[in-house]
């Protein structure tokens, strides 16, 4: 066992134990806080076409008016650009990231003092893009934001690049420029163990259900709820009670274990680590009811970074079992989501 994954195991203990209600309704209250707060690096703040190797699928076409295929990226390159060489410029990458989805963004308390405390697969995947562009993966500025400001922290340049388990869609291409999937998930149903719910059915029928504002989770409610009460009364407005529809996906967690709500749907990625941290709730269903993949996203238009990320991405693929990808996989998320083989393979636009 490494030195990294010992760590891992201890936080991993240490959360199991912040499953309680008093200390998850304290982090309730440390990431209602956390909107757009930079998060400190080594006690410092500073702001501020390529082949696409082995194993890639074909080119697709894809027209701007007719998002058929929104997987499909950018080509990738490890060329330059406005975007890449404003981040040069500064010296540092500032990425959007979350530091409460255990195994994908948290900080780990256990780790030793002085060291970057900030841990997971995403924050794994940062370093990766930091030190292709700057030749250090230290090079980050890592700021925190909530499930329902990415797309704002792109588009008022707070960050260059958001890498928070965000789903690629076509709703969100209209605002935000994505890479190649990096992670393929799916919504599913978090609940109590001793539950009737059964999964994303009629057993939500009259059950209270919480999503996170701005999630694919709450887009899937909206098509088939199954008769959940899923919204609160003052949705989208400044009285909006934030106890149903919530601005960070760990909330909702919070708002099960205080018995305020009946079930969580969320992305299976990230419900196996809340379950992980609260051993009284589980999947519920046999698997996923969506298909969805994670990417990397950057401001609408900024092409020169996304075809970079995506040459980081073929890079981080590249090697089997050996890869970067699944070696950050086995550290981070195989206990989890097991039997994940390798990641998704990527598609590239051909316009």
């Amino acid at each position: 066992m490494t030195r990294k994954r010992a760590g891992r195991w201890s936080a991993r203990d240490r959360l199991r134990g912040w499953g309680g209600v008093t200390g998850m309704a304290a982090a309730c209250a440390v990431t209602a806080a956390l909107t757009l707060l930079p998060l400190s690096h080594g006690g410092t703040e500073v702001l501020g076409g390529d082949a696409a190797g082995p194993g890639t699928a074909r080119a697709v076409q894809i027209r701007a008016d007719d998002c058929t295929d929104p997987e499909a990226s950018l080509p990738p390159s490890s060329g330059s650009g406005p975007n890449i060489e404003k981040i040069k410029k500064r010296g540092k990458l500032i990425a959007g990231v979350d530091q409460n989805s255990f195994s994908w963004g948290y900080r780990n308390t256990a780790a030793g003092e002085g060291k970057d405390k900030l841990e997971g697969f995403d924050i794994d995947l940062v370093r990766a893009i930091a030190e292709n562009i700057l030749g250090d993966p230290d090079a980050v500025i890592f700021r925190a934001i909530p499930t329902n400001q990415r797309i704002a922290a792109l588009e008022n340049d707070k960050v260059d690049v958001v890498v928070r388990t965000m789903t690629i869609n076509c709703s969100r291409l209209k605002q935000v420029s994505f890479s190649t999937a990096y992670f393929q998930a799916g919504q599913q149903v978090l609940a109590p163990k001793d539950s009737t719910i059964t999964g994303f059915d009629k057993s939500l029928t009259g059950k209270r259900v919480c999503t996170a504002e701005g999630s694919t989770a709450y887009e899937a409610l909206e098509k088939q709820s199954f008769g959940a009460v899923f919204k609160d009364p003052h949705d989208g407005t400044e009285a909006d009670e934030d106890q149903l529809t919530v601005p960070n996906q760990l909330d909702c967690l919070v708002r099960l274990q205080l018995g305020e709500v009946d079930a969580v749907v969320t992305d299976n990625a990230l419900a196996a680590g809340q379950a992980a941290q609260d051993p009284a709730v589980e999947l519920k269903g046999d698997k996923p009811f969506t298909t969805e993949y994670y990417g990397v996203a950057a401001k609408l238009g900024a092409d020169d970074l996304v075809a970079r990320v995506n040459q980081v991405l073929v890079d981080y693929r590249r090697g089997g079992k050996d890869s970067r990808w699944m070696q950050s996989y086995r550290n981070w998320l195989e206990d989890g989501l097991p039997g994940i083989t390798a990641p998704p393979a990527p598609k590239y636009r051909s316009n």
